[in-house]
């Protein structure tokens, strides 16, 4: 079930962002100062590519109306795909390209596995899962 209205919300995104880059963005792309402009996705009123600042404010504005506040960032969108993508099967080689990470360490800091991926990933793959409950808290002494 979250899988298809996954697929659903991601077929939007596409739709959504195939029909700015046809109509909403020839306008714009028409009026790029510089040639290497015209070949980025999100464009300023200008024609340039929209600034790290303009990227952040508008996103702040997004999360304000989203009753968000200051728990919504840029940052923690990039950190939130990931970590989802991983979450639904994604290889982490991919999620590091994607990223644009150097190095595979990198990315396994930035994206943390939850618990229940890591129980899911267990259950699947150890062949005595089913029959030993596992432990994922905390380390306990003893």
């Amino acid at each position: 079930m979250a899988r298809s209205a996954s697929c659903r919300s991601g077929r939007s995104a596409r739709a959504a962002l195939t029909a700015y880059l046809a109509r909403g963005r020839l306008e714009l792309r028409a009026r790029a100062p510089r040639p290497a402009d015209r070949d980025a996705v999100f464009l300023n009123a200008r024609g340039g590519r929209i600034s790290r600042q303009a990227c952040w404010a508008i996103v702040r504005r997004a999360g304000e109306r989203a009753g968000l506040r200051e728990q919504l960032s840029p940052h923690v969108l990039r950190h939130s795909c990931a970590t989802h993508m991983l979450e639904h099967g994604a290889d982490l080689r991919v999620v590091q390209e994607l990223l644009g990470h150097a190095t595979i360490s990198t990315t396994q800091v930035y994206t943390k596995v939850s618990p229940d991926r890591l129980r899911a990933v267990y259950e699947a793959a150890h062949p005595r899962a089913r029959s030993a409950p596992a432990d994922f808290g905390p380390a306990r002494g003893g």
